[in-house]
């Protein structure tokens, strides 16, 4: 109820042009207040709604009250592509909260537009690439269309262009074109027209593509080149150029290559810059037989395909001074006797020494520069020829040469023409090859060993030590260099008893005794040495005194003697006229002395004399005394030391070797029959014995062990045994085969039960003997029965001879009788035992185990 009309000149309808740009005038209205606002509007007019909706349109103020509706050019109002009439709702309130709402109709008008491209042209400036050589053809579509609908016409422009375009908007070539003659780029201007005579112009770029359509040509003057061998890899030969037709203008991009490749030169496939790339050596194969190198070069305009041509060029190989002569072998070894005269020919160095260079002039060599330690006893016959000879003596012995085994000689070979070895040796300014000459004089053995005397004795000990050294000899040789002198011994030096006694060290001339020398055999050995240098030989007499030394012990006889004396010998007595006689083969024989080292208990022994004798005899020096208890001994054992040294000082006693001889005496002293023999009074001598177990002696407890282990093992084979004889001594009876050990002790104690108060309380008949025998009905004893001795009261059975038949089953009843088994029955077997038979004479006394 509070709305008011407050816009003046709503609701209305107004036009507008299509394509109206932002800001363009539509329709201008007021704003009408009440008296009661006089504050102004509240709420200024605006676009609430639109039908269709659209944001192309807006309110702005002019000022106070009036309004205008305009154009927003967003969106652009298009006749042909959008709504044709717009409804535009407006409202507005006043500050006193009166509102008006009312419609704008608005209409769109057309108008007539520009022709529109269409395609990239609408968008880009189009730019066309026509091949050279491609004929007259259509090469573009220009799409274009009028907003209205009007037929349109296309135009180009410049005219003088070989292009045409057609009404429909086709762009034809009119001409085939040549990218080398026509120009390379076109500027089409294209123009569509409505009818009304409005046109819209846009440029097409038409630009000709050259096409690989030209072969290219050599540029060069020039086909034989000449380079010196040895040239480093990447050395500049040549520079071959080229041209492209169809790069006139620019550089042309080619593609060299040598047609097939080749091992000595390579070309930049860029530049056709030919360099080496390969090692070339004029002195060797093929290049020394064929120095030129014949090349085809091909230049294209592509790496594979397209146009391309070719040529051939000569490039010739110059030798050059490059290598220095060379000997094979560099070191010559030559030997010559040290007594050669001069002028002997050495060897021929020009014989192996070469120089592979091709070109004469540069394989000419000289030897010059003979050097080296003695190299004046040497020449070169001259410079060309290269032949050594000996100009000097080389004496070896002669003090005045330098004494020189092997000469080291050096000769230098070099190029005659000037050396060029920076390309192979680039190090070098020049090269000089040094040969080698080692020449070996050859000793001559031109003198013999001599010994430094003609000879030698030497005196030794008889008890030295085999092995022992006694001396040397010694020799030498003038020979130079010193040669090596071997010794030996060439005569003597041997005895009966042994073929060689000395032995003389090869190398050193030292003599060695090989057997023990003894001067009580022989004073004095002579023998002959010899020095040799393997060619030549000298001898010298050699001389060993023996000398003497008391190294024979003394030897007696008898050495052990044994004899018996009555103990009632007189003092003084000569012993059962023992003497002994002694020897010694290097001693004087005063020199013995005898005593009694052992055995001679209370001296009863003694020997006269006791020095200063080869003999001596034995005497009792004290008598036997048995009865005061003084001599227990009955049997003396006499240990006699003889030795060599009775006539010795006692200084010399110290420093003389003295030997000594035994001799063993066993003496029984026998009592007479009629000495009574002393005893002393009786007393007991307890020995007490404790055995304590020591942990060295571990193997006692462990034979203990096994000893009983194996005296078990032997007493259980033996019961085996035992038991084995017994089963076949006596058979099975009754039911033994299954109870063998019942049977085992029934049948060896069956003989000795009946002496313990055995019961016999049955009878039966043996059947073979037919004798009557007494059994035991629970132990099975038997016994012969006597004639006059009654059954004893004692149950019985009735045993018959097939009462044991069947495996012992009767056994097993007379063991065990049944309950059911009248008394009388039993008193009735008990009578017929007692009317079985005695035993005839003659037969067994033990009943029959059949």
């Amino acid at each position: 109820g509070r709305r008011t009309q407050l816009l003046k000149g709503l609701p209305a309808t107004s036009t507008v042009e299509e394509n109206s740009a932002a800001g363009v005038l539509v329709y201008n209205f007021n704003v009408t207040l009440s008296p009661l606002a006089s504050e102004g509007v509240a709420i200024l007019p605006t676009i609430v709604n639109s039908n269709p909706l659209t944001e192309a349109f807006d309110i702005e103020s002019k000022g106070g009250l009036e309004y205008r509706v305009v154009t927003t050019g967003n969106p652009v109002l298009d006749y042909e592509t959008m709504p044709k009439s717009f409804d535009l709702q407006i409202f507005v309130e006043d500050t006193t909260g009166r509102t008006d709402l009312n419609t704008l109709t608005i209409q769109v008008t057309d108008e007539n537009e520009h022709p529109v491209f269409q395609g990239n042209m609408a968008i880009q400036t189009v730019t066309i690439y026509v091949l050279e050589g491609t004929p007259p053809q259509r090469i573009y579509q220009v799409a274009a269309a009028d907003p209205e609908n009007a037929k349109l016409k296309y135009s180009l422009l410049p005219e003088i262009v070989p292009f045409s375009i057609t009404d429909s908007g086709a762009i034809f070539s009119s001409k085939i074109f040549d990218y080398e003659k026509d120009p390379h780029c076109y500027f089409l201007n294209i123009t569509v027209t409505d009818p009304d005579g409005l046109n819209s112009t846009k440029t097409v770029n038409i630009n000709i593509i050259n096409i690989n359509d030209e072969t290219p040509y050599f540029t060069i003057k020039q086909t034989i080149y000449r380079i010196p061998e040895e040239q480093r890899p990447g050395t500049i030969v040549a520079n071959i150029t080229a041209k492209d037709p169809d790069d006139e203008g620019s550089p042309s991009r080619l593609f060299y290559s040598i047609q097939p490749s080749d091992r000595y030169f390579s070309i930049n496939p860029a530049t056709g810059v030919l360099q080496v790339s390969g090692r070339m050596d004029r002195d060797a194969l093929p290049l020394r037989l064929q120095p030129n190198v014949s090349l085809t070069v091909r230049v294209g305009d592509s790496p594979s395909s397209g146009h391309a041509t070719e040529t051939e060029i000569t490039v010739i190989i110059d030798d050059i001074n490059d290598n220095p002569p060379e000997c094979n072998p560099s070191a010559f070894r030559r030997e010559a006797n040290e007594n050669t005269t001069p002028g002997m020919f050495l060897v021929d160095l020009r014989n192996y020494c070469k120089d592979i260079d091709v070109h004469p002039s540069n394989n000419q060599f000289s030897f010059t520069g003979l050097s080296g330690f003695g190299s004046n006893n040497f020449a070169l016959e001259s410079s060309v020829s290269g032949r050594l000879v000996m100009t000097g003596t080389t004496d070896l012995e002669n003090p005045a040469n330098p004494g020189v085994e092997v000469y080291t000689l050096t000769v230098k070979v070099q190029d005659i023409a000037h050396p060029n070895y920076s390309s192979k040796y680039p190090f070098h300014i020049s090269f000089d090859n040094i040969i080698y000459i080692y020449i070996k004089i050859k000793p001559v053995n031109e003198f013999f060993p001599v010994f430094s005397n003609l000879s030698y004795v030497f005196s030794v000990s008889e008890i030295t030590k085999i092995g022992s050294s006694i001396g040397r000899v010694h020799a030498t040789d003038k020979d130079l260099p010193p040669t090596a002198i071997t010794y030996s011994i060439v005569a003597g030096g041997g005895t009966r008893d042994y073929t060689n006694i000395f032995w003389i060290s090869p190398t050193k001339g030292d003599v060695r005794i090989l057997a023990r020398l003894d001067y009580e055999t022989t004073q004095k050995h002579v023998f002959t040495v010899q020095a040799s240098d393997q060619e030549k030989a000298t001898t010298a007499s050699v001389t060993v005194n023996v000398l003497e030394v008391n190294d024979e012990e003394p030897v007696c006889s008898p050495n052990f003697y044994s004899f018996q004396i009555p103990v009632s010998l007189a003092v003084g007595t000569n012993i059962n006229g023992f003497r002994i006689e002694c020897q010694d083969r290097d001693s004087d024989p005063r020199s013995f002395r005898y005593f009694i080292n052992e055995g001679n208990e209370n001296n009863h022994f003694t020997f006269s004399p006791s020095a200063g004798s080869n003999t001596s005899r034995l005497i009792l020096a004290s008598r036997f005394d048995y009865e005061s208890g003084l001599d227990t001994n009955w049997i003396y054992r006499l240990r006699v030391y003889i030795t060599d040294d009775n006539l010795l000082s006692a200084r010399d006693k110290t420093t003389h070797l003295i030997k000594t001889g035994t001799v063993t005496l066993s003496i029984r002293v026998i009592p007479n029959p009629t000495t009574v023999t002393t005893t002393t009074p009786g007393f007991t001598v307890v020995t007490r014995r404790e055995n304590l177990y020591s942990a060295s002696a571990w193997y006692v407890p462990f034979v203990i062990t096994l000893g009983g282990l194996l005296l078990l093992a032997l007493l259980g084979h033996l019961g085996l045994l035992l038991l084995a004889w017994l089963r076949s001594r006596c058979p099975p009876a009754g039911t033994a085969h299954r109870t063998p050990l019942f049977h085992f002790i029934f049948c060896v104690s069956s003989q000795t039960m009946t002496k313990l108060n055995t019961v016999f309380d049955g009878e039966a008949k043996d059947p073979v003997t037919g004798r009557m025998y007494e059994f035991n009905t629970r132990s099975g004893a038997r016994r012969w029965k006597k004639s006059n001795e009654p059954l004893q009261p004692m149950l019985a059975m009735q045993v018959t001879p097939s009462a044991t038949d069947h495996n012992g089953q009767g056994m097993d009843r007379a063991e065990a009788p049944s309950k059911k088994e009248p008394s009388e029955k039993r008193k009735e077997l008990t009578a017929a035992t007692k009317t079985a038979a005695k035993p005839s004479a003659g037969q067994s006394e033990t009943p029959s185990q059949d």
